[in-house]
């Protein structure tokens, strides 16, 4: 297996060198760029290599902020994840950057314990959406003709293979697996299962989550429900409508990438499926069903 890459741009001298050191203690493959110039030529010849780019945010010849539109509009990296690294954690800032596609951030000074963290949930999510696409792609695309469909499921390795199967049903299947696979996800963690934010917070820091949801799975007040999945083809859209037996959630506060949630290592699910994945995104009633829609 070819090693994780990791490009630094850090134009402190001895901040980029502990990143590097840092970063490469853990196994990584490091690329440091000391200024915003050498870094965009980097990516610029390159920028597939990396796997993940760790960008500071303030630099005297190009910011990070430039770097970050340039990284998502240049064909290959547009989707690679980009680690904001600032001391302006201002929400003014931090949207800015959330908004150009800093779903990640580190706030200045962080320990090498959180960097590693922070690192390591981008990278994990980055191969998380290419093993869903690469599911997507190898599905046959009869399903395509598919008109009404209604599908149940339990397990997050369930809700992973359904959603792989059900976004052929879409014009872009890579596109729409991604999100779909979100929502699913939610609906068996934070719905079926009550998981909350800051619960599973703590499990992911414990690396006890997989655990936890495998006792919930087995419980006996959890273990009977079923997460729906319905899928609808009309004349001008396809609607796929999650729907979980849970209690529900204000959906409302994660509609949107939030700069409160920046610095965690998960919490995008929802506001990136909405972003890059759906046309339309609606939740209904207490939050339990969520109505997804890419049109045709």
């Amino acid at each position: 297996m070819a090693q994780t890459s990791v490009l630094v741009v850090e134009d402190e001298p001895v901040t980029r060198m502990s990143l590097v050191e840092t970063l490469q203690d853990e196994g990584y493959r490091v690329l440091a760029a000391a200024d915003g110039g050498q870094a965009w030529r980097l990516i610029a010849e390159g920028g597939e290599r990396f796997d993940v780019i760790l960008l500071d945010r303030m630099m005297p010849d190009m910011d990070g902020i430039e770097i970050l539109r340039r990284v998502k509009e240049h064909p290959g990296t547009e989707e690679t994840p980009v680690i904001m690294q600032t001391a302006m954690s201002a929400d003014g800032e931090v949207l800015e950057g959330l908004r150009a596609g800093a779903y990640y951030y580190l706030t200045k000074p962080f320990s090498g314990d959180t960097l590693v963290a922070i690192v390591g949930a981008a990278i994990r999510d980055r191969l998380d959406y290419q093993e869903l696409r690469r599911e997507a792609e190898r599905v046959g695309r009869s399903f395509g003709y598919l008109r009404q469909a209604t599908f149940c499921f339990r397990t997050p390795e369930e809700a992973r293979n359904l959603a792989t199967l059900a976004a052929n049903a879409a014009p872009d299947p890579g596109r729409v697996v991604l999100g779909l696979s979100e929502l699913m996800l939610n609906a068996v963690e934070h719905g079926n299962l009550a998981i909350g934010y800051a619960e599973k917070t703590r499990l992911i820091d414990q690396e006890r989550l997989p655990d936890e949801i495998a006792r919930r799975l087995a419980a006996p007040e959890y273990s009977a429900r079923t997460v729906h999945l319905e899928i609808e083809r009309l004349a001008d859209r396809v609607r796929f409508i999650v729907r979980d037996q849970g209690a529900g959630f204000d959906w409302t506060r994660y509609l949107e990438l939030s700069p409160e949630r920046a610095f965690d290592t998960h919490g995008r699910g929802i506001a990136m499926s909405r972003l890059l994945s759906f046309d339309e995104l609606e939740y209904r009633g207490c939050g339990n069903e969520v109505v997804a829609s890419i049109a045709i």
